[in-house]
């Protein structure tokens, strides 16, 4: 069936207990021996990391990007897997979906129970995604969890301990496994992928701002003085605030800071429809909105878009082509 390399990260598949609670112990090696193997499939092991997925920096999801692009430099390789934690599987799997420019499948799978438990769903899991892995292909990066596979532009979790954790709340499902297949049901849409970035000395820091009723720039102006190069405003229905807060996004903006516009709510686009501090005027102001993006993965684009250029103009182009919003658009991977 093929040749298939597991990056080893962490997170709940590696946990045990620690006499209080869960935390990442075991290496690969443990989590790859509570999986069956697809039949004639050749595994390989490398071992990057075992943390929970909250305490991921962006060096570490850096580190896991250019990982996977020197695993599939090897033309031998016919596919990856990454576990993952699931706290912030969704912002690492679309990390390297916006610079996978390959097309053999990169899956990320994880658990919602902890490995050696009776009931844990790790096994099955990683089963799956080593299913995927080798029988996908140019479909991008995706996740495979609970028996379906979804892409991993707009994949969130939604289900905090339920199992089948998670979903596009946007988009139909992308496929489905069991009984030894993969069934995929359509084809993501992808932008060209970004060049690989470099490692820098220091990652930007990129802060989320989250509105609500009674909100101020308080937060914001604080994420900009402590020197924010990105911002992700997450404001109220289709993406909206306060004249206050406008006004904060615009100097915000005019100091150089990369602000996105994103929604609190579950489901559905960006859309300039309102005004008085509605996306009508936070657009206006120089918010970039995100689509159906929502806040963790809004973050990893305004972040690639900073590590892709250091000109302003050039970093509002890169993320609206990340976006789909600008000269490039989603094109089928």
């Amino acid at each position: 069936m093929g040749r298939i390399v597991v990056i080893s990260t962490g997170g709940t598949i590696a946990s045990r207990w620690q006499g209080s609670g869960f935390a990442a112990d075991a290496d690969g090696s443990e989590v790859m021996a509570t999986a069956p193997l697809p039949e004639g499939m050749t595994v390989e092991l490398v071992d990057l990391f075992s943390v929970n997925s909250p305490r991921l920096t962006t060096d570490h999801q850096l580190t896991l990007l250019r990982t996977v692009h020197e695993v599939l430099a090897d033309p031998g390789v016919d596919g990856i897997v990454v576990t993952h934690g699931t706290d912030t599987l969704e912002e690492s799997a679309f990390l390297v979906d916006l610079h996978h420019h390959d097309p053999r499948s990169v899956v990320f799978t994880g658990s919602q129970r902890p490995m050696g438990t009776a009931d844990g769903d790790g096994p099955g899991n990683l089963y799956d995604a080593l299913l995927t892995a080798a029988t996908t292909r140019g479909l991008g990066v995706l996740v495979a969890f609970a028996g379906r596979v979804h892409a991993a532009r707009g994949t969130v979790k939604t289900q905090a301990v339920a199992l089948d954790a998670f979903a596009d709340p946007s988009k139909e499902l992308l496929g489905k496994i069991g009984f030894g297949k993969v069934t995929v049901l359509r084809t993501p849409q992808r932008p060209a992928p970004l060049p690989l970035p470099a490692m820098p000395e220091l990652p930007p820091r990129v802060d989320v701002v989250v509105h609500h009723a009674d909100g101020d720039p308080v937060l914001l102006n604080a994420a900009v003085e402590a020197g924010a190069r990105g911002i992700v405003l997450v404001g109220t229905g289709a993406g909206n605030a306060t004249p206050e807060i406008v006004d904060a996004v615009r100097a915000a903006v005019d100091r150089g800071v990369l602000v996105a516009l994103t929604t609190r709510v579950m489901a559905g686009p960006v859309t300039e429809i309102y005004t008085h501090g509605g996306a009508v005027d936070l657009v206006a102001a120089g918010a970039v909105p995100t689509g159906t993006l929502r806040a963790g993965q809004a973050r990893i684009a305004v972040l690639s878009a900073l590590l892709a250029s250091g000109e302003a103009g050039e970093r509002v182009r890169v993320l609206r082509d990340v976006l789909g919003a600008g000269g490039s658009v989603l094109v089928d991977a």
